[in-house]
């Protein structure tokens, strides 16, 4: 069906329930996999570059993230829908380089350095809480009841995890405030990334992985680093394939679906992801209270994947560049030129929200960050 733009809609609050509901399925899966994959990545990474210098094994890593992601992102910056990133976003897209691509990810690899396969993967676990409270303090996000009981969930299977690596294997304080250093940095990175998500994630994380790689391998040739292994090489850049590209694309769009806060609670399960492969894959310790925590995490995700936050609310006028469909009650605008378009077709382009009151479920995306 062919519709001129801002053409009337039927049942827009049926439809903006039924949108939300889908978004908000689609990010939960996509936090899912970013964090089985990044939690897989963050002791293989450590375990296989080791003995290499850790600005040239994050080098490495997003070298293999930006292979993998580059392809992409350039054919859709020449036919996607999704917006493409402007001048406008150079400040934050140069922190979330600075701090997500270059300070955090050295920052883990040294702190790993000093701890245990399985001790490191779970202070990891400050990544989670850190990124939630400065999303709700900081950028304005909302978490509902159910969300917070969520949240204190997993952060607590989170806690448990930590209290019972400790004992379990080698950690120092250095270790342990260098891995939390990195986990605030992510934190930042992570708020910044979801306030550009209205752009094109492939595009955001192809700027950041390229940059990241080139920074940090440049650092680490003017350093001397000793070169590694062909197999070494290939390991890494393939696990920086997995776990800094894949990954950090997924979590890109559950940043977009979800906002910050509720991704910090499903990306919490990635240090007890990490903790599992530390145990099946390099033989480090696994009690009971792990497997407690991890319980506690899954049932975390749980009550999160069963949320519905509803209540009316009133959006402000705002003017932005996204891509979105005119099927819903936020998208009912017309097109300067008369442009027709399919119904329900992608596209992109600045646009004005006018000024509406209604009720739907929701979650703290870009259009939502107003007051309860």
């Amino acid at each position: 069906m062919i519709r001129p733009y801002g053409a009337a809609v039927g049942s827009a609050a049926t439809n903006n329930s039924a949108l939300a509901s889908s978004s908000v399925r689609t990010g939960f899966g996509a936090g899912v996999l970013a964090a089985v994959l990044f939690g897989i990545s963050a002791p293989l990474a450590n375990h296989i570059g080791g003995a290499l210098d850790a600005q040239l094994v994050a080098g490495l890593l997003y070298l293999g993230a930006f292979a993998a992601i580059a392809p992409i992102a350039r054919r859709r910056w020449r036919h996607a829908a999704d917006a493409p990133l402007r001048r406008a976003d150079a400040r934050p897209l140069a922190g979330i380089v600075l701090l997500g691509g270059i300070v955090a990810p050295v920052l883990m690899l040294v702190g790993f350095r000093r701890t245990s396969g399985v001790s490191g993967s779970l202070l990891l676990d400050l990544e989670g809480p850190l990124t939630a409270v400065l999303g709700v303090v900081a950028f304005r996000e909302h978490l509902s009841t159910r969300a917070t009981w969520a949240a204190v969930l997993t952060f607590s299977g989170g806690a448990l995890l930590t209290a019972a690596g400790g004992p379990l294997g080698t950690v120092s304080l250095s270790g342990a405030l260098l891995i939390a250093a990195a986990c605030a940095a992510w934190a930042i990175d992570n708020n910044l990334t979801q306030l550009l998500t209205v752009r094109d994630p492939f595009a955001i994380v192809g700027v950041k992985t390229g940059a990241a790689a080139a920074v940090n391998l440049a650092i680490a040739l003017v350093r001397s680093s000793a070169m590694p292994s062909a197999s070494t090489f290939a390991a890494l850049v393939a696990v920086g394939a997995a776990g800094y590209g894949v990954s950090v694309v997924a979590d890109a769009y559950a940043l977009r679906m979800l906002g910050a806060a509720r991704e910090a609670t499903v990306f919490a399960v990635a240090p007890f992801v990490g903790a599992i492969v530390a145990f099946a894959v390099l033989g480090d310790a696994l009690g009971g209270l792990d497997v407690a925590a991890g319980l506690l995490m899954i049932a975390g995700l749980v009550v999160l994947a069963g949320e519905r936050h509803l209540h009316r609310h009133r959006h402000e006028p705002l003017e932005h560049d996204h891509v979105h469909t005119h099927d819903d009650g936020h998208h009912a605008h017309t097109h300067r030129d008369g442009e027709l378009v399919e119904e329900g077709a992608a596209h992109t382009h600045a646009h004005v929200h006018r000024e509406i009151e209604h009720a739907h479920t929701h979650v703290s995306d870009a259009h939502h960050r107003h007051t309860h």
